[in-house]
């Protein structure tokens, strides 16, 4: 198998074929007079369709597992119980929420400008995501994350930059320079913060920290290009 620490210059260019499939979605509604917010809906469910959800769920056992558990211990076994909890059903309606209202405000100012934000979200994301893994230590030895190999500095740079230039496709069809830079400040904060209360919560990463990391900095990053 490849050395995941070595090859995660790529993640950024898998996110954007990845978010492709959504564009490609919002592109096709837009060819057949869908509404917005129905198109964003069918690009949202196209995005989770090609991951098979893994991030979602990464975000409803982190939900479920902070807000349900009142140890380090009760938590980490809570996150890794299969079962959706209240939590975790909430936080999966409000990320869909806002990712399909952010997308629908983008596509009222333009359908190929929606494509290329989440061409660009789906990628700063995916790198953004990563982050805890530099930051933190693995909140258990025997989990997914803990067997992911960290990232060398230079991959991660590398990777880092790709995205950057993948972050800047929105300018094509008509995002402002400084929306650009934001959602990819944004995005990199929101996965920030992500480890922050990670680190407060358990004590490190988990697969489902990084998971929940890189839907809130999807998230970020489609919120603030959809900012007038």
């Amino acid at each position: 198998m490849p050395d995941f620490g070595r090859v995660v210059w790529a993640t950024p260019l898998a996110g954007a074929i990845i978010g492709a499939f959504g564009s490609a979605s919002i592109l096709a509604a837009h060819i057949v007079h869908l509404g917005p917010f129905l198109s964003a809906a069918c690009a949202v469910s196209v995005l989770a369709l090609a991951t098979g959800a893994l991030h979602e769920d990464g975000l409803a056992d982190v939900a479920d597992g902070f807000g349900g558990g009142a140890t380090r211990d009760q938590k980490l076994a809570i996150m890794r119980d299969s079962r959706l909890g209240a939590y975790g059903a909430l936080a999966l309606c409000l990320a869909t929420l806002l990712r399909v209202s952010a997308i629908a405000a983008i596509i009222d100012r333009g359908a190929f400008l929606a494509a290329f934000a989440i061409i660009s979200a789906a990628a700063l994301s995916r790198v953004a995501g990563l982050s805890p893994l530099l930051t933190l230590l693995p909140a258990r030895v025997d989990g997914a994350g803990s067997s992911a190999a960290t990232p060398s500095p230079s991959a991660m740079r590398h990777a880092s930059y790709i995205a950057s230039a993948i972050g800047l496709t929105p300018l094509l069809a008509g995002a402002s320079l400084t929306q650009t830079v934001v959602s990819q400040m944004a995005a990199f904060g929101a996965a920030l913060v992500v480890g922050k209360i990670a680190d407060r919560q358990i004590g490190g990463y988990t697969g489902d920290v990084l998971g929940a990391a890189q839907q809130l900095a999807e998230i970020a990053v489609l919120m603030s290009l959809a900012a007038s």
